[in-house]
């Protein structure tokens, strides 16, 4: 279980991805568009990898402020959705990854919840929570994960998305 942001440790330096690495993922990982049943197929390949690493987590995916997936695996806790949402509202306010957005605080010598001035019971810019960017259309949405340390959660989350949108365009 993830633990409270001002006492969970930050990645290793050396594990740490760059700023510019990131960056890259969010340009990289992008719509042509977004439905219902993509939202399942997702979710359901999310459930599906979780499943195979016997992976602690809550999975879940917002559209437009509605929820079209959500999944509790065997192991995770109410907690994690509370998690959700608060890694969701960072993606939500600041358009990018909850990872990315932590990053950031980090590089400039802070954390987020000493500097952004949000609520950290209503805010967290831990790792695991990904924008749902439509081409020509902007960030849409957030696929998140909870239950892993956030690096993780993130990388889990990013991997899920490469291989859909790989399937999606074969």
């Amino acid at each position: 279980m993830q633990q409270h942001p001002r006492t969970a440790p930050g990645p290793t330096p050396e594990d740490a991805p760059s700023l510019e690495e990131l960056e890259a993922e969010e340009r990289r990982l992008v719509f042509r568009r977004f439905t219902h049943e993509d939202a399942w197929a997702l979710g359901s390949l999310l459930v599906e990898r979780a499943r195979e690493r016997r992976a602690p987590v809550a999975i879940d995916i917002h559209r437009a402020g509605q929820q079209l997936f959500h999944a509790a695996l065997p192991g995770s806790a109410p907690d994690n959705d509370a998690w959700i949402a608060r890694k969701r509202r960072v993606v939500e306010r600041y358009g990018a990854a909850s990872y990315l957005v932590g990053a950031r605080f980090r590089a400039k010598g802070t954390t987020f919840e000493d500097s952004s001035r949000l609520d950290p019971d209503t805010y967290a810019a831990h790792g695991g929570s990904f924008p749902i960017t439509v081409e020509g259309v902007g960030v849409i949405g957030a696929v998140t994960v909870s239950g892993l340390p956030q690096l993780q959660d993130h990388r889990f989350v990013v991997e899920a998305l490469e291989e859909f949108l790989r399937r999606s365009a074969d």
